[in-house]
């Protein structure tokens, strides 16, 4: 529940059916697509620079076809005065004018298709490629599809409920049982007052415009990034000057407030993308569904946007239940639910998703991780803010060193960017196309410390994934003063201390004379002083007898006397410290993770009869969603016997797998389990040994039949890789090898 909760931006036919329609190239082999991608981020840095010179360039060899055309036009307007000779070399130097702007095009459309990930038409191939793969292998469809469906919700089919529930299973590993975290498990539906503290009811809202004619919704900043992501990639007539200024709108789009997005949408012309009729000015849309618990109606509630208040408001019983100690760590897996105003990007923007949380309770004077040393050297790409206002690009930085100087503001905060990118890393996600984000100035709560997302580049551009933030002690405080419950910690001093305490008594009787119905909101507020606010008080009280204080729930100043409240510091002997733990919290996206997964894991790779492209997900075992197949290589009772003996071994070791005794050729039967990311393909070809097939070199091993399960197990659990048993087993080279 980091603050996208208040301004959300971070954060969803059979098995082996139809293997037509194939998709075209798109990446020749792992390897290759990732050195392409990595060579993309090592150009990330120039890529600005070198723009605008392109920029530049065009725009001088633009000006001097235009001369040179004048000039032309001007001989010919001379009829006979002037030689043909020379007329015909103007239209020659035209031309030649011509091949070197258009080459200068083309040179800048290339920088700005290296700068936006390949440009817009390669991303969108890749993406429908994906996409098309995904929908017909039934990873996930829309819903209600045959009531032509809903935008916004979508129903994971059998292999994406598998890829989600090894992706949920990994993170329970990854956090909750390695970092010794208690899960709890709450209601969707959540009561008005919750949400209320919270602040959502009067927060979480999105900025929306409307069509003034048709009424049609629309956010406010998407069709700001739409107009100018389109100007950027497509106008190569834009000066330097206005590609800096789009630039840097986009940097800084979240920190817009809503004048200045109506101001923007107003410069630039930007209007209903439907209908082109003008839009009205950005207005804050609450992202909740409303509803009622129980029949009166008279209950409000909200299905939860989130699902962290759940851990909140059981924070008293989870610190007594971890034995009063701090720190201590909460974590829940649950549906959110968030009314979109205009889903779109598939998976990325639902009105219904999968959300994994976690409340990290610390003491807000140690904010320090002793596991910190172990994430401590960890480099990859951080983008803080003073990098994004200047329009520069994320750059590689050690964790360490990062926290020492400050970019991030503690170690267990840290620790956790180095936890969660490990996390994403393992899962598959290409390290080069993940970078960790710092909130800017105006993303920020007032009273969080601070906040990073891990943003994923897909081919819709860089997508928050996972939000990781301090948000000091807001959260307890505000469920503590709503409630009237103390969510507190206690330090427990080996000796009695003697502080000195603040101590604000105020006079109820000549308070209540004053200010009648107003009595408890002006005594609510000088019990809230901070000790600065309270001495700066009691001395403007002994030296005029009255003072002006600010009154927030009354929204004005009023007169305090000296006889209205009593201030003064006191010696106590405390024998314990109490205080109100600060949250360090990383929030997941999980629909979103696993989408970005999925382009992460696609490419292609030719046939056999090169006369067709063969799509493959590359998926670690970890979150495949079938870690191995069985083929029986013909149809023999020898190989059936054989390939029932592995099915019952696999079953008995908890394998997730598929027997496939189809007719088609071992080829196509290995091309279809590609499709759907299988890692491991067993060939029954004897009835005392097999084959072993790896999904991405294709290289196989041959095993004996009651080595199977123990071989794939070691493969998808992690403790062997194919290097390992490829060392250990006999490779094979046979017939029955890839016939794609």
């Amino acid at each position: 529940m980091v603050f996208m909760r208040f301004r959300p931006r971070i954060f969803s036919p059979s098995l082996f059916g139809p293997s037509k329609p194939r998709t075209p190239t798109l990446a020749a082999s792992p390897p290759a697509a990732a050195a392409a991608r990595r060579r993309i981020v090592s150009m990330a840095s120039s890529t600005t620079t070198s723009e605008d010179a392109l920029r530049r360039a065009l725009a001088e060899r633009q000006a001097a076809v235009d001369a040179q055309a004048e000039a032309v036009r001007a001989l010919k307007a001379a009829g006979a005065a002037a030689a043909k000779a020379e007329v015909d070399a103007a239209v020659e130097a035209l031309k030649a004018l011509k091949v070197e702007a258009g080459a200068a095009a083309r040179r800048l459309q290339a920088a700005v298709g290296a700068s936006g990930g390949g440009g817009g038409a390669a991303r969108e191939e890749m993406r429908q490629a994906v996409v098309n793969t995904l929908e017909r292998k039934l990873f996930y469809i829309p819903s209600f599809k045959i009531y032509r469906g809903v935008a916004g919700l979508y129903d994971y089919g059998p292999p994406g409920c598998a890829v989600k529930a090894n992706v949920l299973a990994f993170w329970r590993q990854h956090f909750v049982l390695e970092e010794n975290m208690l899960e709890v498990d709450c209601p969707c539906v959540t009561p008005e007052v919750v949400l209320k503290a919270s602040g959502h009811v009067e927060k979480f809202t999105d900025l929306m415009v409307k069509d003034e004619k048709t009424g049609t919704c629309y956010r406010a900043d998407h069709l700001l990034k739409d107009h100018c992501k389109e100007k950027l990639e497509k106008d190569l007539t834009l000066s330097p000057e206005k590609a800096a200024e789009l630039k840097h709108v986009l940097a800084v789009l979240d920190d817009l407030s809503a004048d200045e997005l109506g101001a923007k949408i107003k410069e630039y012309g930007i209007v209903a993308p439907d209908t082109k009729n003008p839009l009205s000015d950005p207005y804050p849309f609450n992202l909740m569904f409303q509803t009622s618990i129980g029949p009166t109606g008279l209950n409000v509630g909200y299905m939860r946007p989130e699902t962290a208040q759940g851990i909140f408001v059981n924070f008293k019983d989870l610190y007594y239940y971890n034995g009063q100690k701090l720190p201590f760590a909460a974590a829940q897996i649950g549906q959110a639910f968030r009314n979109e105003i205009s889903p779109r990007q598939g998976l990325l923007r639902v009105r219904e998703f999968t959300l994994a949380e976690i409340e990290h309770f610390v003491d807000p004077e140690d904010k320090s991780h002793p596991k910190f040393v172990d994430v401590a050297d960890l480099e990859f790409l951080m983008f803080p803010r003073e990098l994004q206002l200047s329009g520069e690009s994320a750059k590689l930085v050690k964790l360490g060193e990062a926290v020492s100087k400050g970019t991030v503001n503690n170690e267990t905060l840290g620790y956790f960017i180095g936890r969660v990118y490990l996390f994403l890393t393992r899962l598959g996600i290409d390290k080069n196309r993940l970078r960790f984000r710092q909130h800017l100035p105006n993303e920020m709560a007032h009273y969080a410390a601070d906040c990073w997302d891990a943003e994923i580049e897909c081919s819709y551009g860089w997508i928050e994934c996972v939000g990781i933030a301090d948000r000091s002690a807001y959260d307890l405080r505000a469920h503590s003063d709503k409630s009237g419950v103390p969510l507190v910690a206690h330090e427990k001093f080996s000796k009695p201390r003697e502080v000195e305490k603040l101590v604000i008594v105020p006079s109820k009787k000549d308070l209540g004379l004053a200010f009648k119905g107003n009595q408890k909101m002006v005594v609510e507020a000088l019990e809230a002083m901070s000790e600065k606010e309270a001495m700066d008080m009691k001395a403007a009280l002994e030296s005029k007898g009255e003072t002006n204080f600010q009154v927030c729930t009354l929204g004005k100043d009023v007169v305090i006397t000296k006889k209205m409240v009593s201030i003064s510091m006191e010696k106590k002997l405390e024998h314990q410290r109490v205080f109100t733990p600060s949250v360090i919290e990383p929030s997941f996206g999980i629909g979103r993770i696993i989408y970005c997964l999925f382009e992460h894991s696609f490419y292609t790779r030719p046939s056999k009869s090169e006369e067709e492209q063969l799509n493959v997900f590359r998926f670690p075992p970890i979150v495949a969603p079938i870690k191995c197949t069985v083929f029986p290589l013909v149809k023999n009772q020898e190989f059936d016997d054989a390939a029932k003996v592995i099915d019952k071994a696999l079953t008995t070791a908890g394998i997730s797998h598929i027997i496939d005794t189809t007719a088609i050729s071992i080829g196509r039967r290995y091309a279809r389990t590609d499709e759907i990311g299988v890692p491991f393909a067993v060939t029954v070809d004897s009835a005392t040994s097999v084959t072993i097939r790896e999904r991405d070199s294709k290289e196989q091993i041959r095993v004996g039949i009651d080595e199977v399960a123990s071989v794939v197990k070691q493969l998808t659990d992690g403790q062997s890789t194919w290097a390992d048993v490829s060392f250990k087993y006999p490779s094979h080279i046979g017939p029955q090898g890839d016939q794609e």
